[in-house]
């Protein structure tokens, strides 16, 4: 059985699969302060609760965007499973080339996402993540990660109206040069002023949309121009980019 775990900012998502089936998914919070053996109890009630065998685990797949839980999961992958985990890094993983200016500022949960929705639903393809932050994930015709934009999550929007607290860097609010962003200014930026709204434009192609993330439901329910809802596309990208290590 492969473990996939998708390790956000505020929440982390593990998905188990046999063979391609994702048979088991949870959802819980992202917490620095637990040790290794702490994770490893704590995955191993995870599995008592949907029935699972922690012994049935013999491989682990990881996209994280929180480096310092890296080592602390590999060492709980080790001692628990008996396995070493793998790490998928946007700027070394083969399966969709990332066209952007620095590949390895590429959030791994985004390229996860990306290459989950285009096994899933085809090219061209936007892909619409509901997480700590509205991501616009542009995938061209050929299956290239093109660029992004990036936009408060609905829960920062919310904490932001609340207590008027930063949780995104000081950019200048200003029109970009494009709608898909090739670094971290332009992402944000576009993600602010544009959303998708100019995205397909400049894909130059009518790309589907999809959107993916622990709020997709709920807010693709409000707009048409969603065609389809997946909130496990990343768990579906790890076990695609495991697939493609083992071979």
């Amino acid at each position: 059985m492969l473990l996939t775990i998708d390790v956000g900012n505020t929440e982390t998502k593990l998905g188990c699969f046999w063979g391609s089936e994702l048979s088991q998914t949870w959802r819980v919070t992202t917490e620095l302060r637990r040790t290794s053996d702490e994770y490893g109890v704590f995955f191993t009630q995870l599995f008592a609760t949907g029935g699972v065998e922690g012994g049935a685990v013999d491989a682990v797949a990881i996209a994280s965007v929180v480096p310092k839980l890296d080592p602390v999961l590999d060492s709980a992958c080790r001692r628990f499973f008996g396995t070493p985990p793998v790490f998928l890094h946007p700027q070394t993983q083969r399966l969709m080339p990332v066209l952007t200016e620095n590949p390895s500022e590429v959030g791994a949960d985004l390229i996860a996402a990306a290459i989950g929705g285009r096994e899933r639903f085809g090219t061209p393809l936007i892909v619409v993540s509901f997480g700590t932050a509205t991501v616009f994930i542009a995938i061209s015709a050929a299956g290239e990660y093109l660029g992004v934009a990036i936009a408060p999550g609905v829960t920062i929007s919310i904490d932001a109206l609340i207590g008027r607290t930063a949780k995104l860097p000081q950019i200048a609010l200003e029109t970009p040069k494009r709608a898909i962003g090739r670094n971290t200014n332009e992402a944000l930026q576009s993600g602010i002023v544009y959303g998708f709204a100019r995205m397909r434009g400049e894909m130059g192609v009518d790309a589907r949309v999809v959107a993916t993330g622990g709020l997709a439901g709920i807010v693709a329910k409000q707009t048409p121009i969603v065609e389809a809802v997946d909130p496990h596309l990343s768990l579906v990208g790890l076990q695609l980019f495991h697939r493609a290590g083992v071979k």
